[in-house]
């Protein structure tokens, strides 16, 4: 009797590993394709082709053989070691028995001998694109046949590769389901995991869709705000803020919306008993390898507490801001009560009142105030404090103008400025531009990565000089510049009126 042990030859591989074969056809995902309809077709067109009452396409492992497809064929696979399929899917093209009793190979075979008696054979190899015998696609009869023609043998051969074509495709669509799965599993593992840590912290959490729709809140939201799951979906969670925050919040998400920048706000939030809290909402954009956003994620945090602390730090700040103004104004005017009695202090007297004046229009300008108090320009703004220092010195049209950039000051800063230019503006009052009609002053600021320039250029004024001896004034500038703000003062004396360059650090003009 003929085995596959004994028999067949040694070719193709079928000495392969039997472990690294049982892997390969299990790639394929054989019962996925057992009695598949279009692998009938195929067996049906090689019956017909062959002239044949029985088409297989059978595959072998070790120890079993599988008809995946059969035509003209109902009984049970045969043992592996009686299979003639063993011989054909090692040899290099296809194996033809026209009558298999006259072949001393198998005529002992109980194929041939017993109740299948089987006499004509003829089968195409099926075999991996990385050279492993898989089986074969076979045609039978039980009388003896001619040999095939080359054309029917071409046609076994084109058949049988389209069966490993439907192989290769049942094992990547296999695999595409695999790693979809995995895929899916992992999608929902990390999804868990994400409701899981979401869920047990303390701020409240949400996800929208690249469109901006709500899809996801944490379990703190609910608990928060009281409402069932899923109410506040998609544009309902506009109706959980107070109805004066409402407008405000949907600009500021539209605009991130289009954008794409983050999302913050403060906004009062009501809670499940109907009050409102102040909560800071955040939120950012996910995006993918070519930059598209794909989700939005944000957080909620309650900061009801820290609002009223710091309301309660303003109205506290204000008020005593606004108790140090009118200390500025009592000061002045005991300086003024005290030089009634002296009038030969007269002139030093308002001299020292105007400066207090002008300490007092400084720190009214970067005080903390009130809504209605709040200054028109920003308080952080040079040009805004200069504004406010250089009001009382403009008459009918501008006699001082600020050109230039802008750069960013505070309460430290306004002191030493407030004198520097008051200074400057008074002696330009006396003595300068601003003493006769026509006369202008124009300061243009010049901001750098590390310093800020002030140029003070007089021009239309009388002829000045410099003075013959450094006075109580200059030394007031020097003062101011230099060893508060930590800069440089230059004067240049010209006909037209003086030009004075002031360039301090940038950081002493402002913390931050």
């Amino acid at each position: 009797m003929a085995t596959i042990d004994s028999a067949p030859p040694v070719a193709r591989g079928w000495r392969v590993d039997p472990a690294q074969r049982r892997a390969v056809m299990d790639a394929y995902r054989l019962e996925t394709l057992r009695d598949s309809p279009a692998l009938r077709e195929i067996t049906d067109f090689a019956a017909a082709l062959c002239g044949t009452p029985t088409a297989l396409v059978s595959l072998i492992d070790a120890t079993h053989q599988t008809f995946i497809a059969r035509t003209g064929f109902e009984a049970p696979e045969p043992p592996v070691e009686h299979s003639l399929c063993a011989h054909t899917m090692v040899q290099d093209g296809v194996l033809e028995i026209p009558d298999a009793t006259s072949d001393a190979r198998f005529a002992d075979n109980p194929l041939v001998t017993g109740d299948m008696h089987l006499r004509f054979y003829a089968g195409a190899p099926l075999v991996s694109e990385d050279g492993i015998p898989l089986g074969s696609l076979c045609v039978l009869d039980t009388t003896p046949h001619p040999p095939l023609t080359p054309l029917q043998q071409q046609g076994l051969r084109v058949l049988a590769s389209n069966v490993m074509a439907r192989l290769r495709d049942a094992r990547e669509g296999a695999a595409w389901r695999a790693a979809e799965d995995a895929a899916r599993r992992a999608a929902a593992d990390s999804e868990l995991r994400f409701h899981t840590l979401a869920d047990t912290m303390p701020q409240m959490v949400w996800s929208a869709l690249p469109d901006g729709y709500h899809d996801y809140y944490n379990a703190r939201w609910y608990e928060f705000t009281g409402v069932p799951e899923g109410s506040t979906d998609g544009e309902a969670w506009n109706g959980m803020f107070h109805p004066d925050d409402q407008e405000r919040a949907w600009a500021a998400w539209r605009h991130s919306l289009t954008t794409g920048e983050p999302y913050q706000i403060e906004y009062r939030l009501r809670q499940r008993d109907g009050v409102y809290r102040w909560v800071l909402g955040r939120a950012l954009a996910i995006r993918d390898a070519k930059g598209r956003i794909v989700r939005w994620f944000g957080t909620c945090t309650d900061i009801h507490e820290q609002k009223l602390a710091a309301e309660e730090r303003e109205v506290i700040a204000q008020e005593l801001s606004h108790r140090i103004k009118n200390i500025f104004a009592v000061i002045s005017g005991l300086v003024s009560f005290a030089a009634r009695s002296r009038p030969e202090l007269a002139g030093v007297a308002e001299d020292l009142r105007q400066r207090i004046a002008a300490l007092g229009r400084a720190h009214d300008f970067v005080r903390p105030h009130s809504r209605a108090s709040q200054p028109l320009l920003r308080q952080d703004s040079l040009r805004g404090l200069l504004d406010a220092l250089f009001a009382p010195y403009r008459r009918d049209g501008v006699a001082v103008e600020i050109a230039g950039d802008d750069a960013a000051v505070d309460d430290r800063a306004a002191t030493p400025l407030a004198l520097l230019f008051h200074e400057l503006a008074t002696n330009a009052a006396k003595y300068g531009a601003l003493s006769v009609e026509g006369g202008r002053v124009e300061v243009t600021i010049a901001r750098r990565d590390r310093t800020v320039t002030l140029d003070w250029v007089e021009t239309g004024g009388p002829p000045v000089q410099p003075a013959a001896e450094e006075g109580f004034g200059t030394q007031l500038i020097e003062l101011s510049a230099l060893r508060q703000l930590g800069g440089s003062v230059t004067r240049d004396w010209r006909p037209a009126g003086l030009a004075m360059r002031v360039e301090v650090p940038a950081a002493s003009l402002s913390r931050a």
